[in-house]
């Protein structure tokens, strides 16, 4: 009798080892949360570089013609400009008066500043799904995924420069879909009928705010809402199911506002006229075989992109991680398990939709380089990452069931993807670093130059193009294309620049 007790106590307290290990409490939960947190170190050590390296950003681009209109007309006078003349873009001229105000080192500081207000919305989103789906992650794992988000989203991209650098493209194609994204914070994180209410202000705000910052990412917001509102019947339950409609409802009036203020705008039609980018001319049989074609280019870089992959290894070592889940939480945790499959083809067919649909939109302006000009693919790659990794945790939640062996040789073999992609993006981003240190150098030159020279009394100067991955510059061409030389006349108090091919 007594050996029959000690047995069963046995086996209890072994049976409460094993759940304890599944448990916040466990040592394996504690060098889980250790792991997560070094490795988080890696995307986080690179963004802290690319900081680092935006000390080197000069004025370039669009930013010649932003900066003498904030400086000599400040913000009324910038947003006119955007409104009335440039594109209808308000939201855009405010965020181009955020950092235009400080000049040049307003351009310096934009990536630091940008980079840390997205790794901050992408981790507060990380973090506020896992607790609204009633699940626990050690320690670091929810860091771990914005930032390695944040760095394939900033420099997997053909062009990290424009998409990470360039302030004037940044704003309307890299922080506009961050922005998005923090919208949806609030209503993850509502739990009383004051929540919930301050959740549909601000889905409103956003989207009257997205629809007046990006056409592009309007049009993804769009898409990814009328998929939410569509594939809620079977991935949400019954409560849960009429309060995220709801608010994807007030969410597509949002943007549905923005979009018809920035659309009827005076600078958005000018805008139409100069690119000739009528309904016939963007929505006819032969533009829209033209936008597939060129959409079918951006496909497939994007897909032979391999670094992206280190976006389905955080996402298969969150999946193997967090614990809890399911019914009482008021999430479709368990109808993900259910249809996990049906969830991830319809994101994928989202991501292919509003992809497709912004080549179309951007087709006039860019013409046969729609395919190749990558500062635009922002918008939409976001959303690819996002699905990306949600398809790793459904995969790092399946493995679950499977033995510790398997578990502990998939989660090496995606640490292992998660710091090779890091290493594969470092190494581009350090060599931009010495093209933009010998601009920087350049700039400054020509800069003090042109500075003497105004302050002389010359109105007429020699330019010399200064330009780096293949940003726009006075006289770009090889002479024959003047833009936006009258921005830099403009800039530097002169009436006119003339090409040269010296530096002063």
């Amino acid at each position: 009798m007594t050996t029959g007790t000690s047995e069963i106590r046995r086996h209890t307290v072994r049976g409460r080892g094993i759940r304890r290990l599944g448990t916040s409490s466990g040592p394996a939960w504690r060098w889980a949360a250790i792991g997560t947190s070094g490795l988080a170190l890696l995307p986080l050590a690179l963004l802290g570089a690319a900081f680092w390296i935006g000390r080197l950003v000069r004025p370039g681009g669009d930013d010649w013609c932003f900066l003498p209109v904030v400086r000599d007309g400040g913000a009324s006078r910038m947003i006119g400009k955007f409104f009335l003349h440039d594109n209808g873009r308000v939201a855009n001229a405010l965020l181009v008066i955020g950092y235009g105000a400080f000049g040049v080192p307003g351009q310096q500081w934009f990536a630091l500043v940008s980079g840390v207000l997205m790794l901050g919305i992408l981790w507060a989103l990380t973090g506020s799904a896992l607790k609204r789906a009633g699940l626990t992650a050690p320690r670091g794992s929810a860091l771990l995924v914005a930032a390695m988000t944040a760095v394939l989203f900033f420099f997997a991209t053909p062009n990290p420069y424009k998409a990470f650098y360039w302030p004037a493209n940044s704003v309307s194609h890299t922080v506009a879909p961050v922005l998005a994204c923090a919208a949806v914070i609030p209503l993850l994180r509502a739990r009383t009928r004051r929540g919930r209410d301050f959740a549909l202000v601000v889905a409103y705000l956003a989207g009257i705010f997205i629809g007046t910052l990006s056409e592009e990412t309007a049009i993804v917001a769009f898409v990814v809402l009328a998929t939410v509102l569509l594939m809620s019947r079977w991935a949400l339950p019954g409560t849960g199911r009429t309060r995220t409609r709801i608010w994807c409802v007030v969410a597509f009036a949002g943007v549905a506002a923005g979009t018809a203020i920035l659309y009827l705008s005076p600078g958005a039609r000018a805008r139409r006229e100069r690119f000739g980018a009528d309904s016939t001319s963007m929505f006819g049989p032969e533009a829209l075989a033209a936008s597939l074609r060129a959409f079918g280019h951006v496909l497939e870089t994007v897909f032979t992109t391999w670094q992206y992959l280190g976006a389905v290894a955080v996402g298969v070592l969150l999946g193997l991680l967090v614990r809890g889940g399911g019914r009482g939480t008021g999430v479709p945790d368990g109808s993900l398990r259910r249809r996990p499959l049906l969830l991830v083809l319809a994101g994928f067919l989202a991501f292919l939709v509003s992809g497709w649909l912004c080549v179309v939109i951007a087709h006039p302006a860019f013409g046969a380089s729609a395919g190749t000009a990558s500062r635009i693919w922002g918008d939409f790659l976001l959303l690819y990452l996002v699905l990306l990794v949600g398809a790793g945790g459904l995969l790092g939640r399946w493995l679950r069931g499977r033995r510790w062996g398997i578990r502990t040789a998939t989660a090496g073999v995606a640490a292992v993807m998660c710091a090779a992609a890091c290493v594969g993006l470092a190494v581009p981003l350090f060599r931009l670093e010495r093209q933009m240190e010998v601009r920087a150098q350049r700039w400054d030159r020509q800069d003090r130059a042109l500075r003497e020279g105004a302050a002389r009394g010359a109105k007429v100067l020699p330019y010399t193009p200064v330009s780096v991955s293949r940003m726009l510059e006075p006289f770009g061409n090889h002479g024959r294309r003047a833009w936006p030389a009258k921005c830099v006349a403009q800039y530097y108090h002169l009436e006119k620049i003339t090409h040269s091919t010296r530096l002063p």
